[in-house]
């Protein structure tokens, strides 16, 4: 097993790379599996999360319920906070159902976004990711569909706008049904990866003036568009859920 590396920040125009790369591979029912550069910048990010996890578990249960919050444990709280009134104020009484799903995803995506802060190339850069992110999505919308509609209902839906016994519009409905994870998916995975390749070409083509000023362009494309991408996402999955629970 060979390891490699790859860096974002390259050395001259004929080395520029922002792709995906096998570190890695292994024999798994005569199949050749790799483990690529995605994979262990997805662990390395999961286990970021997961330490951050702990220590909050560990801050909060040890909290004492009449001293005031300081530090990490004040830090961890206005987290929740902020996460609380994101997603109530797009899921109203479905919250408690939906808050740690949606809490988690806002974490992941928006860590994996900034990530190239780390020298790491995003996650998200991958559409392997984003597509497994939507997917995920994509079967929580559908479960409170059928879980809070019955199937006439549905059918009306599917059959709108015209009467159910006529369903004309159906294949187009269903359509755009299966529309959903593609572009969900497709939105968050062509913004990060476009900011991945113009820092790459900034590092590659300008490698010998890119001294400090390509901090501008990391703080937009790493901050900026990946805490708005973040928003959207996560956003758009709450849009989806609600629109299916209605006033449940």
């Amino acid at each position: 097993m060979a390891w490699q590396f790859t860096p974002l920040t390259l050395t001259s125009a004929d080395n520029i790379d922002f792709m995906i790369h096998g570190l890695f591979s292994y024999e798994i029912f005569g199949q050749t599996v790799w483990i690529t550069t995605s994979h262990v910048c997805i662990l390395i990010v999961m286990l970021i999360l997961i330490g951050f996890a702990f220590a909050a578990n560990r801050v909060l249960v040890k909290a004492s319920p009449t001293d005031a919050p300081t530090g990490f444990q004040n830090f961890v709280e206005l987290l929740i906070e902020v996460f609380h009134s994101i997603i109530s104020g797009s899921m109203g009484k479905a919250t408690p159902r939906y808050f740690n799903y949606i809490s988690t995803i806002l974490m992941f995506i928006l860590l994996s976004n900034i990530s190239g802060l780390l020298g790491l190339r995003p996650p998200t850069a991958d559409y392997g990711t984003t597509f497994a992110l939507a997917i995920i999505t994509f079967c929580l919308i559908h479960f409170a569909q059928f879980k809070h509609n019955s199937l006439k209902s549905i059918w009306t839906d599917m059959c709108s706008p015209l009467p159910p016994w006529l369903p004309l519009w159906f294949p187009i409905n269903l359509i755009s049904e299966i529309a959903v994870p593609i572009s969900l998916s497709l939105r968050l995975f062509a913004n990060i990866l476009s900011g991945t390749v113009i820092m790459a070409l900034v590092y590659g083509l300008l490698s010998g003036i890119a001294i400090a000023w390509p901090s501008f362009l990391h703080i937009y494309f790493d901050l900026f568009s990946g805490a708005i991408q973040t928003y959207v996402f996560a956003m758009l999955t709450m849009t989806y859920i609600a629109q299916q629970i209605g006033d449940d």
